[in-house]
């Protein structure tokens, strides 16, 4: 099923008017049924979308988000075994299929403005049903923005709890006795001293009817950060933890089928291209090419080994008219232009308006380039096509946009494609585009036998659409004691979310995606521009800016740039002021006290020694959704470039389910976000990067990764995603612990490329 165009449609002017009215609460609580995607193996049973128990004791339950580093393969199916009382070491895992069972209805409702651009707002109402509905019609079960604890852990639980009562009962009717009188845990039912493995239950179990409402026990899931000490055994390790230290977790590119051929790529630039010519003749004396295959921007070979058709390539030397591509020296003109001329679009107003207006007596300019994701794994995927049906393994964040693109490659039904989810070498939202679902589609065609494709390093660099690049003007005006009365936030970035939508819900290709939001506002562009802290009168205004490349979605997104935007100035305000930069943030955080909290700690685990000249300390906060994070950094600046000695950090991510995910998902955070601050910037020439390895991006090896401490909140809010805070606030820190330690202001991310 095709995704919907983000464009004013009869049917959503039908749901918008259904959403006003009387008639919307029969449309949206209508019954639905949708056919059961999990298939029970060989004395296997099923319970629902989500579990089936073998005669064994194995419960398997399955997982519809991608598992890309996240740790979703093991947050899931520990919330499954804590309702259901399961022994840890019976629990497996499995990918779900593309079902709208798993629906990802929260974060439909946050891509509302993508997907339903005219009133996004009804998305959310009532309770959230039309965003479930529309989800559902779509599949929509994609892997974006730290959603899946939020969208699955409510049905994970209730699928678990409605298992437990039926093995319960079961059990129950063998012994004779009451259910009330039976309880679950270690993966057995017991009542007094009797006691039954779920296995031999499992059969029985299934055939009762399930209960309404499930039975859920009192407690949700959930592990407190005291609770573990250095050295102490983990109660949930990660399921994936073993095969991905021996080797045997399966990605894409480790797909072996029986006649199967092997291809790489070479792609156009970013931009209006096509092939102008190749030398064919150049590969026929290779051993084991086969032949080559031109797309309209790429041209590929395909040979009975990988090594073979890249060399293939090489030799023949593609060639490619670029009529359109993007220029750093353009990007940087057209921002400039934009901030100069442009007309701004007002996201946010809180306070008065004419308090913000006019010259405010502080205003400071920040820059940001282009950034690139610079994943673990690269674009691979496999796919067969005979009698008329298409199979695809494939590691994506969106299963049901990778089958619509290469439905539309072959010119089939996306029914007749068949997606095997794959798990991801990282992906920091790269996985969202499907252009690699479409070429494997187009190859296995052409080549009449299965094909497994694989990306080069330096054509994954060439394909990515980067982060977008932004130039922010921040003003303020400082009461006598140097704190902001009103601030102003001016940003010019390309409206990258619409962009983005363009392509995904519409199936844009890139130039017609760009060329059509060139100049829309764009609120989801400027994600977390709205500082955390208690000014009186804010305004956040969004510049639109051409700057003819481009871009797509990333780890933190907006907040990647907003944080360093919003803290920097923080920072700036402070030292202006006289004051010391931790004390100075507290003063405007009374409305917010975990966030306080949070400083707090994080200044008293990193011995916070004011920040003052010379001590190379940057403090930094920021919020994204309900988690909050405060980063203290100690950094230096040498012969050799900058250093970063220590990165400490405290979180309020909510009620934790996996303690030692989630420290895993802030300390990786942090790497990424100290990869983003110092480097992962290349420069564009003709939509071309001039980085064609991981080496030229200038990113953090393992000698170069800080100290690094992490501590949480207790707390017992809902869970909170810590996979993007960690992200967004490294690079205000760092550049804040370098003006300590150097006294100079750093202004441009990546930190490197200021001018001295």
């Amino acid at each position: 099923m095709a995704l919907a165009r983000p464009s004013i449609s009869r049917r959503g002017v039908l749901v918008g008017a259904l959403a006003g009215g009387g008639l919307a609460v029969g449309y949206l609580l209508r019954p639905r049924h949708f056919p059961l995607p999990l298939e029970p193996g060989r004395d296997e049973y099923a319970f629902g979308a989500w579990i089936k128990i073998a005669a064994d004791g194995v419960v398997s339950v399955a997982v519809p988000q991608v598992e890309m580093g996240q740790g979703v393969t093991t947050l899931l199916p520990q919330i499954v075994a804590h309702e259901l009382g399961a022994d840890w070491r019976q629990v497996a895992v499995e990918p779900a299929p593309v079902s709208a069972l798993y629906a990802n209805a929260v974060l439909a409702a946050k891509w509302a403005p993508l997907w339903m651009p005219v009133m996004p707002g009804l998305a959310e109402a009532p309770e959230g049903m039309i965003a479930r509905r529309w989800a559902e019609d779509h599949r929509f079960n994609v892997t974006a923005d730290g959603t899946s604890l939020a969208a699955y852990e409510g049905p994970a639980r209730a699928a678990a709890a409605s298992a437990r009562a039926l093995l319960v009962q079961a059990a129950a009717a063998r012994w004779k006795v009451a259910p009330e009188e039976c309880e679950v845990a270690g993966g057995l039912v017991i009542h007094g001293d009797k006691r039954l493995n779920f296995g031999p239950l499992a059969a029985e179990a299934s055939a009762f009817s399930p209960p309404d409402p499930p039975p859920l026990r009192p407690e949700a899931p959930a592990e407190k950060p005291g609770e573990f000490l250095p050295g102490a055994p983990l109660r949930y390790p990660r399921l994936d933890l073993p095969s991905k230290v021996d080797g045997s977790w399966t990605f894409a590119g480790d797909v072996r089928l029986p006649d199967m051929l092997r291809a790489a790529i070479r792609h156009a630039p970013i931009g209006k291209a096509e092939v102008s010519g190749l030398d064919e003749n150049a590969a026929k004396g290779l051993r084991g090419f086969v032949r080559f295959v031109r797309g309209p921007d790429w041209v590929a070979a395909l040979a009975q080994d990988w090594w073979t058709a890249e060399t293939a390539l090489t030799r023949a030397a593609p060639r490619f008219r670029v009529a359109r591509g993007g220029d750093s020296g353009e990007i940087d003109a057209a921002l400039d232009e934009a901030m100069a001329h442009g007309v701004p679009t007002r996201i946010h107003l809180a306070g008065d308006a004419s308090a913000i207006e006019g010259a405010l007596p502080v205003q400071i300019r920040y820059e940001v380039a282009p950034a690139v994701h610079a994943t673990i794994e690269t674009a691979s995927a496999t796919a067969r096509l005979e009698n008329g049906r298409l199979e695809l393994w494939i590691g994506t964040q969106a299963p049901e946009a990778a089958r619509a693109a290469a439905a539309k490659a072959l010119g089939m039904r996306a029914a007749d494609v068949v997606l095997y989810p794959m798990p991801i070498g990282g992906s920091f939202d790269r996985r969202l585009e499907c252009a690699h679902a479409a070429q494997v589609a187009v190859l296995a065609r052409e080549a009449g036998r299965p094909v497994q494709f694989t990306c080069s390093r330096r054509q994954e660099h060439f394909a990515t659409f980067p982060r977008a690049p932004a130039v922010a003007v921040m003003a303020a005006r400082p009461d006598a004691e140097g704190r902001p009365t009103s601030w102003r936030a001016r940003i010019a970035a390309p409206a990258s979310a619409r962009e983005f939508a363009r392509r995904f819900f519409s199936g844009d290709a890139p130039f017609d995606a760009l060329d059509a939001v060139a100049e829309a506002a764009d609120p989801m562009a400027l994600e977390g521009a709205i500082p955390a802290y208690a000014v009186p009168n804010i305004a956040v205004d969004h510049i639109p800016a051409a700057i003819g490349l481009p871009t797509g979605r990333m780890r933190g997104n907006a907040h990647g740039y907003t944080a360093f935007f919003t803290e920097s100035f923080v920072d700036e305000l402070a030292h202006e002021a006289g004051r010391e930069p931790l004390s100075f943030r507290m003063a405007m955080l009374g409305h917010d006290p975990r966030l306080a909290e949070c400083l707090q700690r994080a200044a008293s685990l990193a011995q916070w020694g004011g920040g003052g000249d010379n001590s190379g300390q940057g403090i930094a906060c920021h919020v994204i959704g309900e988690g909050r994070i405060a980063l203290v950094a100690s950094a230096r600046r040498d012969e050799n470039g900058v250093r970063v000695d220590k990165l400490s950090a405290v979180a309020d991510i909510g009620r934790i389910v996996n303690f030692d995910v989630a420290r895993q998902q802030i300390e990786g955070g942090l790497v990424f976000g100290l990869g983003l601050a110092l480097g992962c910037s290349p420069n564009y020439a003709g939509g071309r990067p001039d980085g064609e390895r991981l080496s030229d991006l200038a990113l953090p090896t393992l000698a170069d990764c800080p100290e690094i401490e992490v501590d949480f909140i207790e707390s017992a809010a809902d869970p909170a995603d810590p996979g993007e805070l960690g992200t967004a606030v490294v690079a205000p820190a760092v550049a804040n612990a370098l003006y300590s330690a150097t006294g100079l202001r750093f202004r441009r991310l990546p930190l490197f490329a200021e001018d001295m």
